[in-house]
């Protein structure tokens, strides 16, 4: 097998980690199987705003590791497919001659061991940073159970790691793992990956990233936000992606296979939102589902995807980006009386019609914080309308700096 025919199988399973910016709802983030046969390429947007191409790949998708929601888990029966450090690597750069791509994003299942994965991930990075002089993006991915020396060592090579934490909480872990421990995989190795990216760690210039399996288990919205919150404010974690589970693949015993209600035609009072996202990461949640059927033949008898775990996924990274962008606290965001987040409307909307007290807000004298809680408003027009405002003054509240679909929408809110 060549290193291309295996790079088209192990990019194909790498889809499932989105923790580098692949998977959210913006669809130049999401992956887009190239016509010309590299699906190992991935759009990303990248710290200055634009986007670029990063490939993305396991290093092996054997595992050993038994996570019931995974389609790679050691139960099932498909073609397995390792690279060596030196087989990949050579390719990357061989590659990068002839295409330009801002970094590479690597990830593997556990081959035997987390020490034995992180020795070979770790020798990939160290490959392209000392016998090629690599100086671009590296994005590795800590498997769970990795030593402290494994991840010091993957550290000192990446720009970038990750450790998914999967669940909020070891009870709804238990539910989807037998072999795994969820303090000493998971928490621990993780805690001590944030002490060391922090200001005073050693390794302060690498960011971090993390991500959440939604609706595998039977957490809810708060579970998660709960411990993004704790992420976010107390750990210093940089990023934090939410996946919505694919229905189909995994073990029928884990709750999120044994939800039986047909949600593909819920009528949602949002429709216009619920049917744009499905239109950017739905049109991406088929193209995946496809793609895997041809691994896994079992798929072709199922619906192609569940449009409600969608709009969760959704509305959670809505109240991610109010959380960690238009600095809301937790206790801004308001949840059902089961726990999730209202599928119908997005959470800053909601916190605005709460909160009648707050309105109207004076685009001439309100701080930019102030503006951020103005529904349509987000940081970029916060911003303009306050240079707006200091370089030419603002006598009609049609004079905004906004575009006119944004300031319909915030009109019932603002007074000059």
């Amino acid at each position: 097998m060549t290193t291309q025919e295996k790079l088209d199988i192990l990019s194909r399973d790498a889809q499932y980690d989105l923790s580098c910016a692949c998977g959210t709802k913006r669809p130049d983030e999401h992956r887009k199987r190239s016509l010309g046969g590299d699906s190992w390429l991935y759009p990303v947007t990248v710290t200055s705003g634009g986007t670029g191409i990063m490939l993305k790949t396991l290093l092996g998708n054997v595992c050993s590791n038994d996570c019931l929601y995974c389609p790679l888990r050691c139960q099932r029966d498909f073609k397995r497919v390792i690279m060596t450090p030196d087989e990949l690597a050579t390719f990357y750069m061989d590659f990068l001659r002839k295409r330009r791509l801002i970094g590479i994003f690597l990830s593997s299942g556990v081959m035997g061991s987390a020490e034995r994965t992180m020795h070979d991930l770790v020798a990939t990075a160290e490959i392209l940073r000392k016998k090629y002089r690599y100086r671009g993006y590296i994005h590795l991915k800590i498997i769970p159970g990795a030593s402290r020396p494994a991840i010091d060592a993957a550290m000192k090579y990446a720009s970038a790691v990750s450790l998914n934490i999967e669940t909020p909480g070891a009870q709804h872990f238990r539910r989807l793992t037998h072999k795994k421990d969820y303090h000493q995989d998971i928490l621990e190795p993780l805690q001590y990956i944030l002490s060391q990216t922090s200001r005073e760690g050693t390794h302060p210039h690498v960011t971090t990233s993390s991500q959440f399996i939604v609706g595998a288990s039977d957490e809810t919205d708060k579970d998660i936000l709960t411990y993004c919150n704790t992420l976010y404010g107390e750990m210093g974690m940089n990023r934090l992606y939410y996946s919505a589970y694919q229905r189909g693949l995994g073990d029928p015993s884990i709750p999120g296979e044994m939800v039986g209600e047909d949600v593909s035609d819920a009528s949602f009072k949002g429709r216009e939102q619920y049917e744009h996202y499905r239109q950017t990461r739905g049109g991406e949640f088929t193209q995946n589902w496809s793609s895997n059927a041809t691994l896994f033949p079992e798929l072709a008898s199922l619906p192609a995807r569940d449009d409600s775990l969608l709009v969760r996924e959704h509305r959670l990274y809505q109240a991610d980006w109010l959380m960690r962008i238009y600095k809301f606290s937790f206790a801004d965001i308001q949840f059902s009386p089961d726990g999730n987040l209202d599928l119908t409307r997005d959470p800053k909307q909601i916190w605005a019609d709460t909160h009648p007290e707050f309105y109207p807000v004076s685009v001439r004298k309100a701080p930019e914080q102030s503006l951020l809680r103005i529904p349509g408003i987000g940081p970029v027009y916060a911003k303009k309308i306050v240079m707006h405002r200091r370089n030419e003054g603002i006598y009609s509240l049609n004079s905004l700096p906004v575009p006119p679909t944004v300031l319909s929408k915030a009109l019932p809110y603002i007074i000059l």
